[in-house]
């Protein structure tokens, strides 16, 4: 059976598309412009009545309270003029054009109904409108390089505000993708094997206690069907996506861990989760498949384990699963450093090369 391996996959989610080209300020998979969230935000305050008529409104306003630059602050208030719910003012800036919407307001003036998008991005602080890009960004080159990372000019590539770019920034250090040094400038360390064996070591001494911990909390009905759900996957073989896989993977170390209390061990099982969760994103279009792959068989035997009340065992069998999925993930990361060439960002200096060496 030919499937990706577990952990570290890098089957192609991206339709095709190069995962580390440089975007605008897109979200990947939604892809919205920063603009739309004021744009969104604004305009249903302004049809639900939170805005008195000829209430002023200017660019820099807006730019302050989305945490945005002029320039889609700008855009936001185009769009918000072309909707029929603000005009220019007779000095700088714009009035709120009140009743729009309303039984009152004229016949065929231009409507604005939140998209279920809109709505999504209303609630989204503005670093999580870049964040994702960030972290592929600078994580699909560090199987090349060590790299410092600008924070203004990370903040002018994507037209936010220097407090979101260091939003962002710590957002990455938290997840142990960036780390300051001594003179508080930010680095992306090269990856490295040893760094990633390291990281593998931490996962399979620590998921085993939490997997046998979490076992004693798990509802009853939860294994028969995650484990039918493997078999499913097993069943498809070469038919099974990428989604299918990533759900088998995340049940197991996800959503069964997570029924685990120990708060400080679930804490320190997910920094080296997301680390490689987040290099494996990465390098998708990248690598080939590798043949055979058992993982899923390998989740298989945690789950029969399991399902026989043989936790030791089962334990056991989590950290096989994980000592291979290391061999395999370093194997990936070597192939990708020797095929990647992404295009440079300007936010991003390119400091020492990486030798990954197996």
């Amino acid at each position: 059976m030919k499937t990706v391996g577990c952990d570290f996959r890098w089957c192609d989610t991206s339709g095709g598309r190069d995962m580390t080209e440089e975007p605008s300020d897109a979200v990947p998979g939604r892809s919205p412009k920063l603009y739309q969230r004021a744009l969104a935000v604004v305009a249903s305050e302004i049809r639900s009545g939170g805005w008195h008529d000829a209430a002023r409104l200017n660019e820099t306003a807006i730019a302050k309270r989305f945490g945005i630059s002029r320039a889609p602050a700008r855009q936001a208030l185009m769009e918000l003029e072309a909707l029929g719910l603000v005009r220019k003012s007779g000095g700088r800036g714009y009035q709120v054009v009140a009743g729009v919407g309303s039984a009152s307001h004229e016949a065929g003036s231009p409507a604005y109904l939140p998209t279920q998008e809109d709505i999504q991005l209303h609630f989204l602080a503005s670093w999580e409108l870049i964040y994702r890009q960030v972290e592929m960004n600078i994580v699909s080159r560090t199987s090349i390089a060590s790299w410092r990372i600008n924070e203004v000019a990370l903040a002018k590539s994507f037209g936010v505000s220097r407090t979101v770019a260091r939003e962002v920034v710590a957002r990455l250090q938290q997840r142990g993708i960036v780390s300051k040094d001594d003179a508080g400038r930010w680095h992306a360390p090269a990856l490295t094997a040893r760094h990633v064996s390291q990281l593998y070591e931490l996962r399979w001494t620590l998921e085993p206690l939490a997997l046998e911990q979490a076992f004693r909390r798990l509802p009853e009905s939860l294994l028969p069907v995650l484990m039918r759900d493997l078999e499913s996957a097993i069943e498809a073989g070469d038919a099974a996506d990428g989604a299918m896989l990533d759900a088998v993977e995340q049940q197991l170390h996800g959503q069964l861990l997570g029924h685990c209390d120990n708060a400080p061990l679930m804490q320190a099982i997910s920094l080296p989760q997301a680390i490689l969760v987040a290099h494996h994103r990465l390098y998708q279009p990248k690598a080939p498949f590798i043949e055979d792959e058992p993982f899923l068989l390998e989740h298989a035997e945690v789950f029969e384990r399991l399902m026989a009340g043989r936790i030791e065992d089962a334990g056991a069998a989590l950290a096989s699963h994980l000592k291979i999925s290391r061999d395999r993930a370093m194997l990936r990361i070597a192939n990708a450093a020797r095929n990647l060439s992404p295009p440079n960002v300007p936010y991003l200096e390119r400091l020492g090369d990486a030798e990954f060496n197996l």
